[in-house]
């Protein structure tokens, strides 16, 4: 006998839960640990909870089906296309996985290219000029690729137009005709005058850009002359919404620039390939491609495009700034989130860059991570199978809606200095950027935003791959010109103190920071963990002095350190009873710097009558406490 289904809720014997009575729930959690008081009211325990983005929106701790956007989110393969630009989503291929090849080396990279083509990427990015393979190589370098098959896009910065007159005068000498060519020209001059400081009218400005947009239209339909490269603004520190927003003028100005040239405009946005960073973050990734898709819908509407032309064309690169020199191998962990939000996201083309990108020109191995990475996501993971696989999340759809007007708010301000090209010429965006950077500087230094193998967890006995040094693309800006965007790694502070403990161990020896761990291990373990774990981030190594509680001994163990830096790790009922003690007879054996492990709190004035400097505790600001450390250590 079967028993009918239809219309029952596996919920249906529980009583329908309400936002109030989770809030009240919350409440009565947040008042027990601190966070909340009495006078908390129910409805304010989720601003406690939120947590502010670089963007200005909040991640709030609850979404509902009343968080979705009014007016809904449409449908894959229709405007606005937030679901994606196709019907059919990846599809069964799945998404473009495009290969970075920058390396000088003309031969080296042409048995590359072939390697990668053959284990499963579809397409290929070549930097060209100075700072990656020379452009009259371009022949040696695709000497055995079909150019009919395997879509070409260059990079050449200010030397496109000779790469885009190579790439074509290759094609006609193979007997390629113009249709089956495929790929994009990579001529962006706004982004190389954000990266330079070189204007954007330069050599290879709007008006060359637009003229190799109308050849492309008239003999190579299958090629795209112009891309909206995006990653400069992140590369510089910006958030989601400043790169969004200022892709979209970008776009704006070469619409403007491409119609002005006799372009329709869907010719025009037929022309045009966005490129955006996406990080190991992956819900602001997914969120950030999917709300890029919204505005550029809505700008190519107000021009008056057709639904079917407003589909942007994306191609997703994993960030630089996010990737770290030490411990590189969590780089494929970084890359692997990053590329999962790539794909839910909903991208046409992706690149993961290798995991050894910082320490220079990527080996076989590091390459061939890089596209199984993509491989195994796509294949074994089946997330080409899903359509939209982050489509009607209260959360990620939110999140899309609040970032898209966030984005576009920036974006009509930029308009309203005159344009991307006046707003970088007078120094808007770099001043809105820089200000980001500084918020996320800052978060990175307290390690709130924590890099694993970096700022936590590091290791000290790590010998880094060696890699042939990466050729670096000249950016200085012209005489009395604009500088161009800085280009930052999140690392950055770390790194050098690193970099400055190591420089220090191959002259001398690897400076160290005694740990007093004063009574027992039960006391003394989880500061001392964490103390050890703080230190060894600027490259310290961290001896202990073992249990115990007598000055004496605990000095003379200091002084057999070799330290000049000690941190006093303990519980607070031990501290009361012996950290000044301690402290007296540190500073007496020497110590010209006391930390304690812990939060000042009521004995503050009395730690610092004891010789006690300072302290150390979550949320503290690491990089300044490992200066100061390294600075009384002889370090630098």
């Amino acid at each position: 006998m079967s028993v009918p289904t239809a219309g029952l809720s596996l919920a249906a014997d529980f009583p329908e839960a309400t936002r109030a009575e989770w809030q009240k729930l919350v409440l009565g959690v947040l008042r027990k640990s601190g966070v909340a008081t009495e006078a908390t009211a129910a409805d304010e325990v989720e601003e406690l909870l939120a947590t502010q983005t670089y963007d200005g929106p909040l991640i709030r701790p609850l979404y509902t089906a009343d968080d979705l956007p009014a007016g809904g989110v449409g449908l894959p393969g229709l405007a606005p296309f937030v679901r994606g630009g196709r019907p059919q989503g990846a599809g069964a291929t799945g998404w473009d996985v495009r290969a970075l090849h920058a390396g000088p080396d003309a031969k080296l990279a042409a048995e590359a290219v072939l390697t990668d083509l053959e284990n499963g990427v579809t397409s290929l990015w070549l930097r060209l000029g100075p700072g990656g393979l020379p452009i009259d190589a371009l022949s040696t370098v695709l000497g055995e690729v079909y150019l009919d098959l395997a879509p070409v896009v260059v990079d050449a910065g200010a030397q496109t137009q000779s790469a885009a007159e190579e790439l074509f005068r290759l094609a006609a000498t193979r007997g390629v005709p113009g249709s089956a060519l495929a790929g994009s020209l990579g001529a962006d001059p706004i982004g190389l005058a954000a990266r330079s400081g070189l204007p954007a009218d330069g050599p290879t400005g709007l008006v060359e850009a637009a003229a190799l947009a109308a050849r492309c239209v008239a003999e190579f339909p299958g090629v795209r002359a112009l891309v909206v490269d995006a990653q400069p603004y992140h590369r510089a520190g910006g958030s989601d919404v400043e790169e969004l927003g200022a892709s979209l003028a970008t776009g704006v100005a070469y619409l403007r620039a491409l119609t002005d040239a006799g372009l329709s405009l869907p010719e025009a946005l037929g022309q045009v390939e966005f490129r955006y960073a996406v990080t190991a973050d992956q819900f602001s990734s997914i969120a950030k491609l999917r709300a890029a898709r919204r505005l550029w819908s809505r700008v190519a509407q107000v021009c008056g495009a057709e639904p079917a032309e407003r589909a942007q064309r994306q191609h997703a690169v994993t960030s630089a700034p996010m990737m770290t020199r030490r411990d590189p191998w969590v780089n494929m962990l970084r890359t692997t989130l990053a590329c999962f939000g790539a794909g839910g996201g909903g991208a046409d083309a992706v690149t993961v860059l290798p995991f050894d990108t910082r320490l220079g020109l990527p080996d076989d191995f590091s390459r061939r991570i890089a596209r199984n990475t993509q491989t195994l996501l796509q294949e074994e993971s089946s997330l080409i199978r899903v359509i939209d696989p982050a489509g009607g999340s209260w959360f990620v759809e939110s999140a899309t809606a609040e970032l898209a007007e966030a984005a576009w708010a920036w974006f009509t301000e930029i308009e309203r200095a005159g344009g991307i090209v006046a707003a970088l010429r007078s120094g808007l965006v770099a001043e809105r950027i820089a200000a980001t950077w500084a918020t996320r500087a800052e978060a990175i230094a307290h390690r709130r935003d924590p890099l694993t193998g970096v700022s936590e967890f590091p290791n000290l006995a790590e010998t880094l791959p060696t890699r042939a040094p990466a050729p670096a693309e000249p950016l200085a800006a012209t005489t009395g010109g604009t500088p161009g965007l800085p280009e930052i790694h999140y690392d950055a502070d770390f790194e050098a103190l690193r970099s400055w403990a190591d420089a220090h161990a191959a002259a001398a020896a690897r400076p160290v920071v005694f740990l007093a761990t004063l009574g027992s291990a039960a006391a003394s373990t989880a500061r001392a963990s964490f103390a050890a774990n703080l230190f060894q981030a600027g490259g310290f190594e961290t001896p202990t002095s073992g249990s115990g509680t007598d000055p004496a001994v605990i000095a003379a163990a200091f002084a057999a350190s070799g330290a000049a830096v000690a941190c006093l790790c303990s519980g607070d009922k031990v501290y009361a009873e012996h950290a000044a003690g301690v402290a007296r007879a540190l500073r007496d054996a020497g110590a010209r710097q006391v930390w304690l492990a812990g939060q000042p709190g009521s004995r503050a004035q009395a730690d610092a009558e004891a010789g006690i400097d300072g302290y150390v505790f979550t949320g503290c600001n690491a990089v300044a406490v490992l200066q100061a450390s390294q600075a009384e250590a002889g370090v630098r």
